[in-house]
């Protein structure tokens, strides 16, 4: 009996900390809209053996676009003017970024020169295509989504990338998964 209310002490006390402390806290501080709040996908990239992600394309009702290899929209951000990402922060929460832990791997319709990696300020490092850091977009739900496709937010527009490369101009619907 000794040890049972001692446990239901502590786990009392434990409730009462926890009640008491999620009330502290600035209350100038803006809180964070939902819509910079990471859902899917995670910003870990595609793992696979040695963790490395997984570039392919795919085709949508944009054409043939560059995914991960779990059919997840891959997207560049117009502010990136060479390999080196400018997206951190809250842009990168909105728009994680495809990062790897091994040497990335192409699939399907990829050029795999085309392919490389460049270090991130957060100490990741990100996957680019044709020179372009890769991105997802919070706002895409499901393998196929294009729900970011000509967005302008943090300062610049966000587009789908081609096979080549090159940014896809023109609107997808992304409601029905993009053709996959």
């Amino acid at each position: 009996m000794k040890h049972t209310s001692k446990a239901r002490t502590a786990a009392i006390t434990v409730a009462l900390i926890a009640a008491v402390c999620s009330g502290c806290g600035d209350d100038d501080e803006e809180p964070v809209p939902p819509a910079f709040v990471p859902t899917t996908p995670t910003s870990t990239g595609t793992a696979s053996p040695g963790g490395a992600a997984t570039v392919a394309a795919r085709s949508s009702k944009l054409g043939r676009i560059l995914v991960d290899g779990k059919g997840r929209t891959l997207y560049l951000f117009e502010a990136d003017k060479s390999e080196k990402s400018t997206c951190s922060g809250a842009c990168a929460q909105a728009w994680p970024p495809l990062t790897t832990s091994g040497k990335p791997k192409t699939a399907q319709g990829v050029k795999p020169d085309l392919i490389g990696t460049s270090p991130r300020d957060d100490g990741s490092t990100g996957v680019t295509y044709n020179g372009h850091p890769l991105y997802y977009y919070q706002g895409d739900k499901k393998p196929g989504d294009t729900n970011g496709q000509e967005l302008d937010q943090f300062g610049a527009e966000w587009y789908v990338l081609n096979a080549d490369g090159n940014k896809v101009e023109g609107k997808g619907t992304g409601e029905d998964g993009g053709g996959y």
